[in-house]
């Protein structure tokens, strides 16, 4: 029960049992600058049916039914209708923490099946039982590229996504680490200064693959220079993209990340997402969070249970790895599934959808005047487009003739001054492509 919630003669007990005479004295901890000196701007209180009407004003001012191509970290993408169902089953949505394995079979074998599944898409040897989102992956990346070579500098490559690259920073901040960040050269990052940037200071090279923009990078050309000084490879990857892709542990990544939002969990206004993290065996006792894993009882009984690491590992500051103890576990749960659903075939399928569509589009749209692709690289399922317009203006035009896209790519040092990323998935018909290119002219004039 609240503070709040008492009368006025239970509240002034409450503060003389704890020797104040008011809430004011109570606060005289805070320093006088840094309080608020003023009313607060809120307006007066409604009643709750007024307010659902309020609501409800406000969201129909929001455009509904457009058709979408926008991308850079969230796209739309096919969800099985038997995904939500089984998702739901009380096993999952109320198993107890894992910490105790005799009450959490259910919850241990879906994230030691996902850590299998993430380790099969990607090419490594062990998987972590998730993270947060993409982008908080890149950064416990980086963090454990530092301590497992006890250096402080990270090159991170501008063709990263620029979410991800801002979370890097502001989670390094304090602890010493040197970010470097690499100029995108023709849609790609520029490995001549990416080399240039390497000392024997740095930890790791994070790129991404296929880029912010869509475009695969030389990946083995990366490599082979990073091997060359002893430098750790993080890469940041699409996982649908994997489903046409040479996997990063085939090419020599140490570090694979990603955000696995395009596996079965819908866009839902900003989140949850889900963040997978695998890495080659050496690294498996530095990895972050936590790691299930498949043992038999004294009965020989196949059972599952949190292993390599404790939950104190991460909690101890002095001596933590990581500062992250738990996972995204529905989102994980909901990917599981979603895997299994497709299967290989299934899962190949949606990804051949998705670079034939993307294809299509791209080439409809480079017969307009005024829109080209940023780069001739090779790209999977999205490509950026540079306008001869501001960004912004022409997703507004898209906007209101029905099409959603983005993110918009002026001033984001992208190496673009006015354009837009695209993302074609298998949800996509002709139709909806054909129209975004009439629409793109309409917008360009």
């Amino acid at each position: 029960m609240s503070y709040l919630s008492h009368s006025i003669e239970d509240r002034k007990i409450l503060l003389n049992a704890i020797g104040v005479s008011s809430i004011e004295e109570l606060l005289t901890s805070i320093p006088e600058d840094l309080r608020l000196k003023r009313s607060l701007n809120l307006p007066d209180g409604v009643s709750e049916a007024e307010l659902r009407k309020e609501f409800a004003a406000m969201g129909a001012a929001n455009k509904t039914g457009l058709v979408n191509f926008m991308g850079g970290g969230a796209s739309e993408h096919y969800i099985p209708a038997a995904l939500n169902t089984i998702a739901s089953r009380s096993e999952f949505v109320t198993a107890y923490t894992p910490y105790q394995p005799e009450v959490s079979q259910g919850t241990l074998q879906v994230i030691y099946e996902f850590q299998s599944m993430i380790c099969e898409l990607t090419g490594m040897e062990a998987a972590n039982a998730s993270l947060y989102d993409g982008g908080s992956a890149t950064a416990e990346a980086a963090m454990l590229a530092a301590a497992a070579t006890r250096r402080n500098k990270i090159v991170v490559s501008k063709a990263v996504n620029p979410r991800y690259r801002e979370v890097l920073k502001t989670t390094t901040r304090g602890l010493g680490f040197q970010i470097v960040e690499v100029d995108i050269k023709n849609g790609i990052t520029d490995v001549e200064k990416l080399a240039a940037a390497v000392d024997n200071c740095t930890a790791a090279v994070i790129i991404a693959e296929p880029n912010f923009l869509g475009y695969l990078e030389p990946v083995d050309d990366v490599v082979k220079m990073a091997k060359a000084v002893g430098v750790l490879v993080s890469v940041s990857v699409d996982p649908l993209s994997l489903s046409v892709l040479k996997p990063p542990g085939e090419w020599g990544a140490d570090i694979v990340t990603g955000e696995g939002q395009p596996l079965g969990i819908p866009l839902s206004f900003g989140g949850p997402y889900l963040g997978f993290f695998a890495v080659k065996n050496p690294l498996i006792r530095r990895m972050p969070g936590r790691v299930a894993g498949a043992t038999t009882d004294a009965k020989g009984r196949k059972g599952y249970v949190l292993t390599l690491q404790t939950r104190e590992q991460h909690i101890r500051r002095e001596k933590a790895t990581s500062n992250i103890c738990t996972n995204q576990a529905l989102c994980a749960l909901r990917a599981t599934i979603y895997l299994a659903l497709l299967g290989k075939e299934g899962f190949q399928s949606s990804g051949d959808l998705c670079l034939q569509k993307s294809h299509y589009l791209a080439d409809r749209l480079q017969g307009i005047t005024g829109v080209s692709l940023v780069s001739s690289q090779p790209f999977v399922r999205e490509f950026a487009v540079q306008t001869n317009r501001p960004g912004a203006e022409i997703a507004t035009r898209l906007g209101d003739a029905g099409y959603l896209v983005g993110p918009i790519l002026d001033g984001l040092e992208v190496g673009v001054k006015h354009g837009v990323l695209l993302s074609v998935s298998e949800l996509r018909t002709k139709a909806e492509m054909d129209g975004l290119a009439q629409a793109f002219g309409n917008a360009i004039t």
